[in-house]
């Protein structure tokens, strides 16, 4: 506990003197406010677009997105994680096609999916799907390469199949894996949901709050305002998820030395 107090404490600190400087650079002139406002200003703003209802449909809006991509790419990945580390022939056989498409950016494919599914929700949902896909797929496969094989023998020894295999030892011992790896898609679909939205121009969401915001005269405060509800979903879900997990998975060596650093000290 107090290892996690004291982490959070330096990151607070961090922040705040990130702050400081910006407030102070503003406030003496070095850099017009049309460029940097006052963070005093940006945050002041940040709250008073909590109480905007639009805004927080526009939040809703890419949450909603946000959610359906990651969620699609875990019922894509994860079977097809089980199934490539579990199956050397089907692994070598689609080995190539992997490594082709993942190194794809998603934000390039933008003109082609909203192509083939127009300017709606739906390309958002497939782009972060997509992107969101490789973190998850490669995760399941390395850990079921790290599953115990002693465990599975044992059960194969006492006569059990593939399948009872699978669901006794390997998913359970992938199941950190795989939570690392949502976890990693999670952050890369809200980059990837803002994005979006702010290159394709469409819909409703933070992306175009903040694209609408750069367009105007003076907007800078807005767009900054934009960016900070940003950093502060992307800290929420990290911080849920990594809660999830210590709670789900706390015997994983991470957690567990964090977990005995704390009460040590």
């Amino acid at each position: 506990m107090r290892a996690a107090r004291r982490e959070f404490g330096l990151g607070a600190l961090g922040v705040l003197l990130a702050f400081g400087v910006c407030e102070a650079v503003s406030r003496a002139g070095i850099v017009r406010r049309s460029y940097l406002p006052p963070a005093s200003e940006v945050l002041a703003r940040a709250a008073e677009l909590a109480g905007d209802a639009a805004f927080l449909d526009g939040i809703g809006a890419t949450l909603r997105a946000w959610a359906l991509g990651l969620g699609l790419a875990c019922v894509i990945a994860v079977p097809l994680g089980l199934l490539l580390g579990s199956v050397p022939l089907v692994d070598s056989a689609v080995r190539a096609i992997v490594e082709f498409l993942r190194p794809l950016p998603s934000v390039a494919l933008i003109p082609l999916v909203s192509l083939l599914l127009g300017s709606g929700s739906g390309t958002e949902v497939a782009l972060i799907a997509y992107a969101c896909v490789w973190p998850i797929l490669f995760n399941t496969v390395y850990g079921l390469g790290e599953t115990d094989p002693l465990a599975k023998e044992t059960l194969r020894a006492f006569g059990f199949g593939r399948l009872a295999v699978l669901l006794r030892v390997e998913l359970p011992g992938t199941a950190p894996f795989i939570a690392a790896g949502i976890r990693i898609s999670a952050a890369v679909a809200l980059i990837l949901a803002v994005a979006t939205e702010l290159l394709a121009g469409f819909g409703e969401g933070l992306g175009i709050f903040i694209a609408q915001a750069g367009l105007a005269t003076d907007g800078t405060r807005d767009v900054l305002a934009g960016v900070v509800w940003a950093g502060a979903l992307g800290l929420v879900v990290n911080g849920v998820l990594v809660w999830g997990e210590r709670r789900l998975f706390p015997w994983t060596p991470e957690h567990r030395g964090a977990d005995g650093g704390g009460a040590r000290r």
